[in-house]
């Protein structure tokens, strides 16, 4: 088995920046990188196209971190160990932070697409858990705040000083891959969620487990308009290529602040 630990070449990534849709240009920006194509390090890979399953390894504005490029989701049929299998190949190569970006469906009416949602605390409505493991010992994790609070601040105090639209929110993950009926935007709004996508929350009870920081990010790339909206995945990546540029500026100016 070739662990991540053993190709880093005695580099020690301090924070795993997982990217969704439309953010890849920060894994570009990695100073003296080291790339690692997730077969390589016997991580399971990505099926879905744009999701280039890859660690970028090196120097991202003053931190020393691991972009993942790509991810697995469960509508892929994947196992749930292997959609939280990258947050814990990194802690074990010693990460501290987890900073967890995806595109998501906006809920809330005052949103547009393009805004970004600061996650500070999430609905797992995917029915799965990476602790639950057959004949291990049950793993009993506190989520009070899933969402560290310092990060939180850190990176809305960033928002207002670049002039990004940011604001905090619960996010509602499921399993997907069908975009949501009315109905099914009507249960969410009612249960607090302001954003709803396919990943991150799965991800985040595995990084908590591991001991790990989070911060959660929310690129709006649709909204959910009461009485129902038309929605493409299409639609969704164009819209994530449009605004992941102004959401690439706040995670700038956040990381050296980890």
């Amino acid at each position: 088995m070739t662990t991540l630990a053993g190709r880093l070449e005695g580099r020690v990534p301090r924070v795993l920046l997982t990217l969704g849709s439309g953010l890849g240009e920060l894994a570009d920006e990695v100073a003296n990188p080291l790339v690692l194509q997730f077969t390589d390090i016997d991580l399971p890979a990505p099926t879905v196209p744009g999701h280039a399953g890859r660690l970028v390894v090196g120097d991202l504005h003053g931190v020393c971190v691991a972009v993942q490029q790509g991810r697995l989701h469960l509508y892929e049929g994947v196992p749930v160990a292997d959609v939280a299998a990258c947050v814990r190949a990194v802690a074990e190569a010693g990460a501290e932070t987890f900073i967890v970006t995806n595109a998501a469906g906006g809920l809330a009416e005052d949103m547009e697409p393009g805004d970004t949602m600061v996650l500070a605390d999430h609905l797992n409505l995917t029915g799965h858990s990476p602790l639950i493991r057959a004949g291990a010992h049950p793993q009993f994790v506190d989520m009070t705040e899933a969402y560290d609070g310092q990060l939180r601040r850190v990176a809305l105090e960033a928002a207002g000083r670049l002039g990004v639209p940011a604001r905090e929110g619960i996010y509602a993950g499921v399993v997907g891959p069908a975009y949501e009926t009315p109905a099914e935007t009507r249960l969410l709004r009612a249960v607090g969620a302001d954003a709803v996508g396919m990943s991150t929350v799965t991800e985040v009870v595995a990084a908590r487990a591991l001991g790990l920081r989070v911060a959660g990010f929310s690129l709006i790339t649709n909204v959910h308009r009461r009485g129902g909206t038309p929605t493409s995945h299409a639609e969704v990546l164009t819209a994530a290529e449009a605004g992941g540029p102004r959401l690439a500026r706040l995670l700038r100016e956040v990381l050296p602040h980890v």
